[in-house]
């Protein structure tokens, strides 16, 4: 047994990664001190680690099968994944007593998708082990740990954002969105935070778009470059807003927890925006250092309430 900073006692290396592409399965395997066995979804390698399994959707039964041969009784899930296109063709014998659900999975919104997928994990005898329990150093308390702090109306905003948040949840749709001068200018579609926050560089706002869901910008080149020049030049002048990121209100919190790290900082800092505000213990914050020093370096917040 190896025991965790604050979280259970679990069996390695009886424990499998289902991983994605971003920086937590990473921080998931150097916590585990490498002793997992990684999966990862065909044609969606994670980002700094080398799968041991890789399989497809259509070969999920399999995939099962094989992680119980191992010994394996626990997994994670980390890391985004796009939804995968199914061929019929390649649906294995061990996978197709549960294509109905795999069906019912893909046409779920995001949690209602992993709740199926998870369930199906259980099913086989696995349990599914939460990243912040594995990881509780990527959480943050309450307080705000930038020299820079939330004013009254910053907390106006931030109630106006939670709501916002909370009708994002019950559609099942984006976990982050942008308020400036009480106003909902920007929300997380399926294109992600860092995309929303290309669009409020680049002076888009929602009232712009006819479907945000759908919504090719041709100005998103423009929005890459205006973020680039603040990398490399001045800062982009302060116009106000914050960036607010939880989760949804009824998530399975044991997978898809919001994220901010150094990106989101920079890019937040490119939108002109005030700070960002994220929910205590419920939203991963990758390379804390750098995202706290990128904040005070343009004189803005990171709110955690």
């Amino acid at each position: 047994m190896t025991a965790l900073p604050d979280g259970p006692q679990i069996a390695l290396p009886d424990m499998a990664l289902i991983a994605g592409r971003g920086a937590l399965p990473g921080h998931i395997a150097r916590a585990l001190q490498g002793r997992v066995v990684v999966a990862a979804l065909a044609g969606q390698p994670p980002d700094d680690l080398a799968p041991d399994l890789t399989f497809r959707l259509e070969t999920l039964g399999s995939l099962l099968a094989d992680l119980q041969a191992r010994g394996v009784t626990g997994i994670c899930m980390a890391g985004a994944v796009s939804r995968p296109q199914v061929d019929p063709r390649l649906i294995d014998a061990a996978t197709a007593p549960l294509v109905p659900r795999l069906m019912a999975a893909l046409g779920a919104g995001d949690d209602g998708a992993l709740r199926i997928v998870m369930a199906l994990f259980e099913a086989a005898g696995l349990r599914v082990h939460a990243a912040q329990d594995l990881c509780p150093d990527l959480l943050l308390p309450a307080g705000c740990p930038t020299r820079a702090q939330p004013g009254p109306h910053h907390a106006t905003d931030a109630r106006i954002g939670w709501q916002a948040l909370a009708a994002l949840g019950v559609a099942d749709q984006g976990q982050a969105c942008v308020i400036r001068q009480a106003t909902v200018i920007a929300r997380e579609d399926a294109r992600g935070t860092d995309a929303m926050l290309e669009d409020v560089i680049a002076g888009i706002s929602e009232s712009d778009v006819d479907d945000p869901f759908t919504w090719v910008s041709d100005q998103i080149s423009d929005a890459l470059d205006s973020a680039a020049d603040w990398l490399s030049g001045p800062q982009a002048p302060r116009r106000g807003g914050i960036l607010c990121k939880a989760p949804k209100p009824a998530q399975d919190r044991r997978a898809d927890l919001p994220a901010i790290g150094l990106t989101t900082a920079q890019k937040a800092a490119a939108a002109g925006l005030d700070g960002i505000v994220i929910a205590e213990n419920a939203v991963f914050v990758f390379d804390r250092a750098a995202v706290i020093a990128t904040l005070d370096a343009a004189g803005m917040f990171l709110w955690v309430r």
